[in-house]
């Protein structure tokens, strides 16, 4: 069978391709989120038979603040709510009576009381797996743990000690442990032993089970793509450990936080919260610890998308007292130096880069430097272009002013469904997506979908949500707001055989998909029954 990866790449090293967004927890699945069992695998089989390379997704980190996959615990780690319970039944860990609890809803992710069921059936798994394992399980383990030694010990002693504090963060601890004195450290790993084993062993199973998915999706021509978020949360692994790579104070305190400034859909900006790298110490340690996540995160997926990539030439740094983003200043980032770092290290990376929103020349040279393949967002292509800080009619979000070397979206976690999106939109903004489209709307979803494939964008991405033609309840994340965001979810039942072949057509149809020549192409008047 051919795939995307046996053809010919477009400008900026991407094959002319096509995929869907959709991140696991949204899978269906009995225990109050999507996880890694058998949903994961009847999605990859719905994906090669829509004829789609790419399945994409967000952070599989374990997910803190306001339970989002970009404020994650740990930039190493992977999410314990992801674990399928029935896996751990077939392993013989868990007895099949073990997986009885709550009747969870199945259309949103109930991340705490699922998390709860989950790490208690871990619990007991773990006391089995200690029991009873084999000696492959035990030797598979030790390797596992030996191999990610780096983050992984200090990210078990990290949750023993959260466990220990009722999940409070790291700076409301004894200032000892806050700071991570040696001799408090060192007291914690012995009396915390077993309970670091159990978080560890924790993730040695979320590697097992998404390393086996990820195989099988590979093996069906499916690429991985998944993110680096460019920030980390203030309580995470990752700052507690390396404190001395952030602008902190005495007292473990972050001094300044991170944000964007106010523009023309917010008068006081976004103040993001999150700690501010010390680039120059950061530079001065050889970019280590970045170069360590970039290779983590290329041991889960094929290719990464590296969020908010403008930060990477400058970010707008905001006092940690201001309650708004409007008192901040703009101050460089590392700029090249971290990428030609990388690739001295790595070599090339298969990398898109998020560079959405208000782009200043020197972002564009940037990227354009490194040949990096950039992001449109077809929703964003309709608004004010003077928000955009661009010429009429050169938003750089229509089809018609694309080069290649991108990947475009209908649209992204962060935007309504398109079919929310246009029921938002006032008369004279909906007549001018219509006029554009030669549509009534009334298959919105498809009609951006299609004209994403129609583009010369290397690759063409739809959230699930947009190949379902949901509204705006199916929403994955509003911005700004604090709660209900994360959860939405899909069931069983609800793709149906004709969005797979009327995709499986669209792709064909516009070359991100070569058929092998056995492979007798759909009609098109077949297709066009279905829609």
């Amino acid at each position: 069978m051919t795939t995307a990866n046996d053809r010919p790449a477009d400008h900026g090293g991407l094959p002319r391709s096509a995929g869907i967004l959709l991140h696991p927890t949204s899978l269906p699945g009995p225990h109050g989120t999507g996880d890694l069992g058998a949903a994961a695998y009847r999605f990859v089989d719905m994906l090669q038979a829509a004829r789609q390379s790419i399945w994409q997704m967000m952070p599989l980190g374990p997910v803190g603040l306001g339970n989002s996959p970009y404020s994650a615990r740990s930039a190493f780690a992977g999410a314990p709510l992801l674990i399928s319970l029935e896996t751990l039944v077939e392993r013989g860990w868990l007895a099949s009576g073990d997986l009885a609890g709550p009747a969870f809803p199945p259309d949103m992710v109930q991340f705490w009381d699922a998390e709860q069921f989950k790490l208690d059936r871990l619990r007991r798994a773990f006391a089995r797996f200690e029991q009873a394992a084999g000696g492959d399980d035990r030797a598979a383990l030790a390797t596992f743990l030996t191999h990610h030694a780096s983050w992984l010990d200090d990210f078990g002693l990290f949750l023993a000690l959260k466990d220990v504090h009722q999940q409070s963060s790291w700076t409301d601890w004894d200032r000892p442990l806050t700071l991570r004195e040696p001799d408090a450290i060192a007291t914690a790993r012995r009396h915390l032993a077993d309970d670091i084993r159990f978080h560890t062993w924790v993730q040695w199973v979320f590697f097992d089970q998404w390393t086996a998915v990820r195989h099988y999706a590979n093996e069906r021509g499916i690429t991985i793509v998944g993110d680096i978020p460019i920030f980390v949360a203030l309580d995470s692994a990752d700052v507690w450990v390396h404190q001395r790579l952030f602008k902190m104070d005495q007292h473990a305190r972050p001094t300044v936080v991170a944000g964007v400034p106010p523009d023309a859909f917010s008068a006081t900006g976004q103040r993001w919260g999150n700690p501010v790298y010390d680039w120059e110490r950061v530079a001065d340690e050889g970019y280590r610890w970045w170069l360590d996540r970039f290779r983590a995160t290329l041991e889960l997926v094929d290719t990464v998308r590296l969020d908010h990539f403008r930060g990477f030439v400058a970010y707008w740094e905001v006092p940690a007292a201001e309650e708004t983003a409007i008192n901040g200043t703009w101050v460089p980032g590392p700029g090249k130096a971290l990428f030609d770092a990388l690739a001295a290290d790595q070599g090339p990376i298969p990398m898109i880069v998020e560079d959405l929103g208000v782009i200043t020349p020197d972002v564009d040279a940037l990227r354009e430097a490194l040949a990096f393949p950039g992001m449109k967002v077809l929703q964003f292509a309709f608004g004010d272009d003077a928000a955009l800080r661009v010429p009429k009619g050169k938003n750089p979000y229509l089809p018609h002013n694309f080069t290649s070397d991108c990947v475009v979206y209908t649209g992204t976690h962060d935007n309504n469904t398109s079919v929310g999106w246009l029921a938002s939109l006032n008369d004279g903004e909906r007549a001018s997506v219509l006029h554009y489209l030669g549509t009534d709307g009334s298959h919105i979803a498809w009609d951006l979908i299609r004209l994403a494939h129609q583009s010369v964008a290397a690759v063409a991405v739809a959230p699930l949500q947009d190949l379902l033609e949901l509204g705006g309840e199916a929403r994955m994340n509003l911005p700004g707001r604090t709660d209900d965001n994360w959860g939405w979810r899909y069931s069983e039942g609800m793709i149906q055989p004709w969005h797979v072949e009327w995709l499986a057509y669209l792709t064909a149809a516009t070359a991100r998909w070569q058929a092998p020549e056995e492979e007798a192409e759909t009609p098109a008047e077949d297709i066009a029954k279905t829609e």
